[in-house]
């Protein structure tokens, strides 16, 4: 083989495969099913729970340039986060929204706020003498 033929390599057909199967993976997972809870009944209350779905894959491949080595290598990857974002309460035909509360996202922003209180104060002190 000479320096004017291309090489091809038997990973990035595999790769390619293996970077679709995680996608039609990720699409199922994906779907409004996995978004809306199954109603159920609670007195006279119907509760439908939401959730917010987020997720993702890629995937990679790769070539050797080196004559003297061998090359080759692929990967993909896939995340998938689920987040409780409140329910639907259905009662008397009237429908309303309640939203869940993150206490850590509170506690966190909060925290941020005391940090940026604590530094303007501190650069108001400094500037006073």
């Amino acid at each position: 083989m000479d320096d004017t033929t291309p090489k091809t390599s038997t990973l990035t057909g595999e790769a390619a495969a293996a970077v679709a199967r995680q996608l039609d993976r990720t699409r199922d997972l994906l779907t409004v099913g996995n978004v809306f809870s199954e109603p159920y009944q609670l007195d006279d209350v119907t509760i439908i729970a939401v959730a917010r779905i987020s997720g993702g894959a890629g995937g990679g491949g790769g070539e050797g340039t080196d004559d003297e080595q061998s090359g080759g290598g692929f990967g993909t990857g896939f995340g998938l986060q689920a987040k409780p974002v409140g329910v639907y309460r259905i009662r008397d035909g009237e429908v309303d929204w309640r939203p869940t509360v993150d206490v850590n996202q509170v506690i966190r922003g909060s925290q941020i706020l005391a940090g940026v209180a604590l530094l303007c104060a501190t650069l108001l002190m400094l500037r006073r003498r």
